[in-house]
């Protein structure tokens, strides 16, 4: 069972946000909450798997919070879910730590998918927020040269696969492309994620963004 908060100041979306994730066989929601501060205490107190939260709200806001569970809590995931598509709150959830950035017109069953993700260990974010984030990428100019530095501490296959990886592919999907079994593309995409010392796989693609390894509209 994945064991779930949920964290908005309105009370009816909070209540239908638990409704939508309750109704899933194995999720359950465990706590909800109306501000940030009493997000992380949920996530401090209860440890639950994924924690869905708001930005804008009253006192610490959703972004502050994240940060804060993912410091205080680091087994809780947090799967940011709400109305403003900014690019501002895109970019510091996910450095905030955030496994996840949803817009809360996104489909429910792609709500639950996205906690599922997010337990899992992997992350998910919007289509419509990856084509943002890919293009604000597109726009940023090239690397400097200190970023090398970052690529430099893995193998040639380590970097081939963390450019799949930047592409989107399943490790499945990896392993055709590089001829090698899933296993050990698994072995591989644990490696980089150490080497790089990100969480998972979304911000192993943002890595490849910020050090030029991966462009848009090349592979």
């Amino acid at each position: 069972m994945i064991r779930v908060t949920v964290a908005d100041d309105q009370a009816v979306v909070r209540a239908g946000i638990a409704a939508v994730l309750d109704v899933e066989p194995d999720l359950r929601v465990v706590g909800q909450a109306a501000d940030g501060d009493a997000a992380v205490a949920l996530a401090v107190s209860l440890r639950p798997d994924v924690a869905l939260m708001d930005v804008r709200m009253p006192g610490m806001d959703g972004l502050r919070a994240t940060a804060e569970i993912v410091a205080r809590a680091p087994g809780t995931r947090v799967v940011v879910l709400t109305t403003f598509g900014l690019d501002e709150y895109l970019f510091a959830a996910l450095r905030a730590g955030a496994s996840g950035f949803l817009l809360k017109d996104a489909e429910p069953e792609r709500v639950a998918d996205a906690v599922r993700v997010a337990a899992a260990g992997d992350a998910l974010l919007d289509p419509g927020v990856t084509r943002r984030l890919v293009d604000l990428f597109a726009a940023e100019p090239e690397p400097e040269p200190r970023h090398a530095r970052v690529l430099a501490t893995l193998t040639p296959r380590e970097t081939e696969v963390l450019r799949q990886v930047a592409r989107g592919l399943t490790n499945a999907e990896i392993g055709e492309a590089l001829g090698i079994s899933r296993a050990t593309v698994k072995d591989h995409v644990a490696a980089v994620l150490g080497k790089l010392g990100v969480r998972d796989r979304l911000q192993a693609t943002i890595a490849a963004y910020e050090t030029g390894l991966v462009r848009p509209g090349r592979r």
